[in-house]
């Protein structure tokens, strides 16, 4: 049977627009589901998703990528080659370090951010639950926290991280001279809102409101930040009342149409308006960007502003990548040692059993009543002669260059220098 080999493949925003990008999100309460069927209907053995704002990635140990890239999708019901010319495919080498650097924040959209990490550590757990995590992706998850925690403990990586969330404020000034007359609605109560929320409120706005599809998740947030909260499905009536909308939710289809901002729009009498999309698939229709007083922000617009604080963190990525590199090299001799275990266990049975059966011959003689030093004498000689009849004899059938080769093998297996 032809052995596993890791393989990392997906889509980023490095790779696709938010609009391809969007398509192959899986929804969190799927990926189990998602999880077993891969490993069912393909020759996957572990696998592992992946699915953020930005990214969307399988972790796999197959035989070869391609069935996981065909699977990908189906699963979404696209033609292959929607996916493909955005679809990258890391070999194992690769994948190991393209996993290390990921969890590092060396590959996200804001240099250094922190979340990620949460968000794989969260991909290994419903992994593990679904039961597509073996030995070999499993291994690959713990080293990979390792290492992200090397990164983020002995590197600037992280340090004056400019975040999504701090971007969103900075876009929402350029629009209004001064946060803290405007009224802020924020959609959701995930972790992204509840980031965006903090920054905002550091901006002391007028009014904070938590719109969440559970009441009580909202009204929890909204304390934090002396807000209000309010139903999802009062948003449409109210939504004329706030000038930033931050959205971000697990819904599969926009909660923020056209024809719902259209109206909010016209009754405020066109003041304007700064919306804020950070979920994929997307919570506001793009459409609504065509309207003259609404400035509409995706993830994407999102990644420019925060790349202007890259270059001061180049020197901390240098030193980043380097660890990396090193610990890559680790794991994948791990890899090389693991296929020597069937071997290596192998050796140690025969040389067990070559023991039993000499200690049970010196058990006998003993019984009958030989003397102990002789009987000592004969296990020693009978176990060094098991042991080295293999190797022994292979030497003595080997011929020209075999026999050359054979030799240097046992001298260095052994310690051995021969002609000293």
């Amino acid at each position: 049977m032809t052995s596993s080999q890791l393989f990392a493949l997906g889509i980023n925003h490095h790779t696709a627009p938010l609009s391809v990008r969007e398509k192959v999100a899986f929804q969190p309460e799927r990926l189990p589901q998602a999880l077993g069927d891969l490993v069912r209907a393909k020759p996957v053995r572990e696998a592992a998703i992946l699915s953020t704002c930005n990214r969307t990635e399988l972790y796999c140990a197959a035989e070869h990528p391609r069935a996981a890239a065909e699977w990908l999708a189906e699963y979404h019901t696209l033609p292959a080659d929607r996916i493909s010319p955005y679809l990258y495919t890391f070999p194992q080498r690769d994948a190991v370090r393209h996993m290390f650097r990921v969890a590092s924040g060396l590959d996200s959209m804001v240099l250094g951010e922190p979340q990620i990490l949460g968000q794989m550590k969260q991909a290994a757990r419903v992994a593990e639950e679904a039961g597509t995590l073996g030995t070999l992706l499993g291994k690959l998850f713990q080293r990979t926290f390792a290492v992200a925690k090397e990164v983020r403990s002995t590197t600037a990586i992280g340090a004056n991280i400019v975040s999504m969330a701090a971007a969103a404020v900075h876009l929402s000034a350029r629009i209004f001279e001064n946060i803290s007359s405007q009224k802020v609605l924020f959609i959701g109560a995930g972790e992204m809102i509840e980031l965006c929320a903090a920054h905002f409120a550091g901006q002391q706005p007028k009014r904070i409101t938590i719109a969440n599809r559970t009441l009580e998740r909202a009204e929890a947030l909204a304390q934090k930040f002396q807000g209000d909260a309010m139903r999802l499905d009062e948003v449409a009536g109210r939504l004329a009342d706030y000038d930033i909308v931050v959205s971000c939710t697990a819904n599969p289809l926009p909660i923020l149409g056209l024809g719902m901002v259209e109206r909010a729009v016209k009754a405020r009498r066109h003041r304007p308006m700064v919306m804020v999309d950070l979920a994929l698939p997307r919570d506001i229709e793009a459409e609504v960007d065509q309207l003259d007083d609404v400035f509409l922000y995706t993830l994407d617009d999102l990644g420019q502003i925060v790349e202007s604080g890259m270059e001061s963190r180049q020197a901390a990525v240098v030193e980043a990548e380097g660890i990396i590199d090193t610990r890559v090299d680790s794991f994948l001799h791990w890899i090389d040692a693991r296929e020597a275990v069937p071997t290596i266990r192998a050796l140690r049975d025969n040389a067990e059993r070559a023991r039993r059966h000499e200690l049970e011959h010196a058990h006998k003689l003993l019984a009958r009543g030989d003397d102990p030093l002789v009987v000592l004498e004969a296990l020693s000689k009978g176990l060094t002669n098991k042991l080295l009849h293999a190797p022994t004899n292979a030497l003595n059938q080997a011929e020209g260059d075999e026999r050359d080769q054979l030799a240097q093998l046992i001298a260095r297996i052994y310690h051995l220098h021969p002609g000293e």
